[in-house]
């Protein structure tokens, strides 16, 4: 399917420094790059398991204690629209170039050079910093067996290795893992939002029919540090919606996977169109069942890092079944280490990324015959080795600040998300391109995109507003939260005037027509499933 422009001049314009498939690199003379390896299925589970992680099982007890029941579900509920509003903004650029470097590529050609520049080093760091956090998770995971305290360097160096010989195998080997452990997750929290309904009614050991008790007392609303009045559920709520804005990030790696995807046009659109289901199934109805089982009050909310503290766990102990913590326990550990896979793949590919864009050493955009990046996995995985300052006191303090400065990256990327497609949908209006006939489009844009900018901003912007409450005041929160407000706006200033002094490009110059052939050479028409299971499966993927 070809994707001509209305004007036959389109042709001559002048390309922004893209060149299909790495071929920056090549003319360097490296004669590999990535190869597209991932699967519809590979796909479909990345895309899910960006959206199911900790936070749902471990996050929203905290959230829960600080908003209430609903407090938490208005928070995750808007948040879910932000997060859709992003993916389909992204769905719309990738589904039409899905090509290496994901959404730093595209802020290339359709903002400038000095965006792609801000955006890359942003992410890459997003990432890579939080690859040792979710190693050191692990390892605290698995101390809920032995309580008396395991080795933690031992299981850190466990997981450590199982991740990067994951990495190390290539694309396809990262999307059978990932496909196994998304699938864990699925299944883990279908089965918790199905037990919880059934607690709820009163078929648990106890029979103790719940209903919407904790919705009347202690009330729909929790007074957030015991602040009297609207005030203080206000700011409950809001607490809940910077916690579930760090929830719902990563969701946009399917973009970074999306250069390594077979049949990307057919394959990247299907995982993009069911992103609202799972918004909708795991985190909006999730929510929704956590409201019901435990009170905001319960003392157990937010207390350990491990199973302990999930909503879940407490409402199963609630109701006298035992065994069941230890299963959800296990779950939370694939997920971690799902999440430290997901993190070495997301980085590297970012590094790789801002490498073939001339924003890295041109070392990184080496890859062998596997189309495997190794320099840049290699060098990103050398980052594993701040999980063992999580062991020690002091230095597990200053690594928290670090893995904490990655949240606000995180929304300023999907920031960059859609302020590239606010740039994008003016190009293709601008040189009359006609969009019903891309691969994939929402009739909601270009109003999502600045949706999507407005909220990001905003939450960023208030992320930190629990400092300035009385009594509550914290250097290193503050930094943490707005420290990484500040250096994007510096890192793009940097890279405006200092590397590439480019100005923005014009909607009539930007380039829709450069790789576009060898997009759709890796395009095909899949034969139609010929039983009831294959069938449901292309339904399903």
């Amino acid at each position: 399917m070809s994707y001509e422009p209305k004007d036959p001049t389109q042709d001559k314009i002048p390309s922004s420094g893209y060149a299909a498939y790495g071929e920056e690199a090549l003319a360097d003379g490296q004669e590999h790059t990535l190869k597209r390896q991932l699967k519809s299925r590979h796909i479909a589970m990345i895309s899910i398991g960006g959206v199911i992680g900790t936070g749902l099982f471990l996050g929203t007890g905290t959230a829960l204690s600080n908003g209430g029941p609903v407090g938490l579900l208005l928070g995750y509920a808007i948040m879910g629209s932000i997060c859709y509003c992003v993916m389909i903004s992204l769905g719309e650029m990738v589904a039409y170039l899905p090509i290496p470097g994901g959404h730093i590529k595209l802020a290339e050609r359709f903002v400038n050079p000095a965006f792609s520049f801000a955006m890359g080093w942003n992410y890459w760091y997003n990432w890579v910093i939080v690859l040792p956090a979710e190693l050191s998770a692990a390892a605290v995971l698995v101390n809920y067996w032995e309580k008396h305290k395991v080795n933690d360097a031992a299981w850190i160096t466990i997981c450590l290795v199982v991740v990067i010989i994951i990495n190390l195998l290539g694309a396809g080997a990262y999307g059978e893992a990932e496909f196994v452990f998304a699938s864990i997750k699925v299944i883990t929290i279908t089965g918790l939002i199905i037990l919880g309904i059934i607690l709820d009614l009163g078929g648990g050991p106890n029979h103790d029919r719940i209903g919407f008790r904790y919705w009347k007392h202690p009330g729909p609303f929790a007074q957030y540090h015991k602040i009297r009045g609207a005030e203080g559920r206000f700011l409950g709520w809001w607490s809940v919606m910077t916690q579930a804005a760090f929830s719902y990030i990563g969701t946009e790696i399917v973009a970074i996977a999306a250069g390594e995807a077979k049949n990307p046009r057919r394959n990247i659109p299907r995982a993009i169109k069911r992103v609202y289901i799972r918004i909708l199934l795991f985190y909006i109805g999730g929510t929704f069942v956590i409201g019901w089982l435990v009170p905001s009050t319960d003392k157990r909310l937010g207390l350990t890092s491990d199973a302990a503290s999930s909503p879940f766990v407490i409402a199963i102990s609630n109701a006298g079944i035992k065994g069941l913590p230890s299963v959800i326990n296990a779950a939370l550990l694939t997920s971690a280490w799902s999440a430290a896979s997901s993190d070495l793949y997301t980085s590297s590919r970012a590094l790789y990324g801002l490498a073939i864009s001339g924003n890295a050493p041109r070392i990184f955009a080496r890859a062998n015959r596997r189309g495997l990046p190794y320099v840049s996995v290699t060098f990103c995985a050398l980052f594993c080795a701040l999980s063992y300052m999580g062991i020690k006191k002091g230095s597990g303090k200053v690594f928290g600040w670090f893995a904490n400065m990655t949240s606000i990256a995180g929304l300023m990327t999907w920031f960059g998300i859609c302020l590239t497609y606010v740039r994008f949908h003016a190009g293709l209006k601008a040189q009359g391109f006609d969009r019903s006939k891309l691969p994939f489009t929402s009739s909601l844009q270009p109003f999502a995109a600045w949706y999507g900018i407005c909220w990001t901003l905003l939450v960023c912007f208030f992320s930190g507003w629990s400092v300035f409450l009385k009594g509550n005041w914290s250097t290193a929160n503050f930094v943490t939260n707005y420290l990484p407000l500040v250096l994007f706006p510096l890192m793009y200033l940097i890279g405006r005037f200092a590397v590439y002094r480019a100005p923005m490009v014009t909607p009539e110059n930007m380039d829709f027509v450069s790789g576009i052939a060898e997009v759709e050479a890796d395009s095909y028409d899949e034969p139609p499933p010929d039983n009831i299971w294959g069938k449901f499966w292309a339904w399903l993927m």
